[in-house]
């Protein structure tokens, strides 16, 4: 299972154990159990401090848990942590083996004094291995069952259990569900599906998260630049900001934005390729390397000019927080079609990342939305996946880049309909089974039956709090100038949330860039 290299890598960070853990194999006679078996034998030939069990007796097998010796296991994979999970199950090893995580303190006392939910302390993550958001759910609820014995927690590989899959009408990944204790099927609710952090999922466990938010963030005192949203051109605003001297802060639903749902990029000048959640790693230890007051879990719900001249944030929670700059970078999410179902489908066969929950789809018919290089990229990936992709395009040719169209035709299983209008998503109340759509040529409606439907149609920037408050274009975007000024003295503004006309990720570092020293500007002008 593995190779000598990850042996070896295995064996140093083993050494970090602080007590002895046993892994306790709950195992069938499938291929998967062999290999389970073989897996958990390896990781004990790394360390003296790991023993194997193979006598398990958890519902879900094959399936193993890591415990301290002595007590029942609180962290389990029903599945084969390989791939992105594979850190999962290191991290899990090392945590439960007393190694802390490298989580901020105040976090961990927070973990440690939450309470067992009334409906069950026991949580369950289906996860897909190709999925690039799931270690993070996983590796989340893992540090809270390690640190906290009110919990307990299995990431379940949907591509392994797919009868619970069905059972449990899982269509998007992550998803986690809640039991009322440790043995699956037992009362399990949907607790939330994708991608969450640690300090989100803690907020949700905590119930008065929010009010004790509030009250630490009415207490922070002024700033000199402060920074709505914290993808790329809000961490580029705040390094620069930072690096003047002046108070910075940055108030952001989630460190990363929609950079964290973007798999491969290989278009940032310098870095031949990466992945979105690296690529936001090393953008918030950079944010970290200065003095920058990084709010996360804080959506802003207003904006005012005070009478001294001062801007006010008011965030969902009810804190408001001063500046005498404002920096708004709170950049853009999937554009939705607007159509009848959508909704009530959304995570039921309405899907907006390919790369996620592509794999759920293996040997299924599927519809993408779009015909630019997003859609003409996920029709490719499903098409290696999925029994048949139908792409629709509204207008009457793809938009896509003609490498990618070329790539497209040449697949046997994707059909292509241009100049189609969807109108509806068709469900039986649980799942999708179809599509409607206007031919725009004839007017005539037609239906497409299929299991899943795939979104790429765009971006929409997050800017609906700012109605009436800035000037907006007609797309609802920030009207900025060269320097990112907004129509509002002291309040700028920078990336996919603005009217720069070129959506990517080097060109919102480098507005937010512009924006913060325009900021400056006006405060040394002041």
């Amino acid at each position: 299972m593995l190779d000598a290299n990850i042996k070896q890598q295995l064996k140093t960070y083993l050494q970090m154990l602080r007590h002895p853990i046993e892994l306790v194999a709950s195992l069938d006679n499938s291929d998967k159990a062999r290999d389970m078996e073989q897996l958990v034998q390896e990781i004990a030939e790394c360390s003296d401090r790991v023993s194997v069990r193979l006598d398990g007796d958890y519902n879900l097998r094959p399936s193993f848990s890591i415990a301290k010796q002595g007590e029942e296991g609180r962290v389990r994979f029903a599945g084969l942590p390989m791939g992105h999970e594979f850190t999962s199950l290191l991290l899990g090893l090392l945590h439960v083996g007393g190694h802390p995580p490298k989580v901020e303190a105040d976090v961990i006392e927070q973990i440690k004094g939450l309470e067992a939910p009334a409906n069950g302390g026991h949580f369950e993550t289906v996860i897909s291995l190709s999925c690039h958001n799931c270690p993070d759910v996983v590796q989340a609820f893992n540090t809270i069952a390690a640190l906290n014995p009110a919990f307990s927690h299995t990431m379940i590989d949907g591509g392994m259990f797919q009868p619970l899959v069905e059972q449990r009408k899982v269509m998007a990944v992550p998803t986690v569900f809640q039991a009322s204790n440790s043995a699956t099927g037992n009362s399990t609710e949907s607790f939330g599906s994708g991608r969450m952090t640690l300090e989100e999922i803690v907020a949700k466990l905590d119930t008065g998260a929010a009010q004790k938010d509030a009250a630490k963030l009415n207490a922070k005192g002024e700033f000199d630049v402060l920074i709505v949203g914290g993808g790329p051109a809000g961490a580029a605003a705040a390094i620069y900001a930072a690096r003047k001297g002046v108070k910075t802060g940055i108030a952001t639903e989630r460190f990363g934005g929609q950079v964290l749902d973007t798999l491969g990029i290989e278009n940032f000048i310098s870095v031949k390729e990466t992945e979105g959640p690296k690529l936001v790693a090393a953008l918030e230890q950079h944010v970290k390397e200065y003095d920058i007051d990084v709010m996360n879990l804080q959506r802003a719900k207003g904006l005012q000019k005070l009478a001294d001249g001062k801007v006010e944030v008011e965030l969902e929670n009810g804190a408001k927080l001063t500046s005498k700059t404002i920096i708004l970078s709170t950049g853009a999410r999937w554009r939705e079609m607007n159509v009848p179902g959508e909704a009530e489908y959304r995570n039921k066969g309405v899907a907006y990342c390919p790369h996620c929950d592509g794999p759920l789809y293996k040997g299924k018919r599927v519809a993408v939305i779009g015909g630019g290089n997003s859609g003409v990229e996920a029709a490719i990936d499903l098409a290696g996946i999925v029994k048949e992709v139908t792409l629709f395009e509204f207008d009457t040719k793809l938009k896509a880049d003609a490498v990618l169209q070329k790539k497209l035709y040449s697949l046997p299983n994707v059909k292509v309909i241009l100049n189609a209008l969807t109108t509806e998503v068709n469900g039986d109340g649980t799942k999708v089974y179809g599509l409607s759509y206007k031919d725009r040529a004839t007017d005539e409606v037609k239906q497409v039956e299929l299991e899943g439907i795939f979104v790429q149609i765009g971006l929409l920037p997050n800017t609906d709090w700012l109605k009436g408050t800035l000037e907006l274009s007609k797309h609802g975007e920030i009207v900025v100038d060269h320097k990112g000024h907004t129509s509002m003295e002291g309040v700028f503004a920078a990336g996919d949330c603005t009217t720069a006309p070129y959506k990517q990720i080097i060109i919102a570092m480098g507005e937010g860039a512009n924006a913060s020293l325009a900021a400056f500007d006006h405060l040394i002008r002041q």
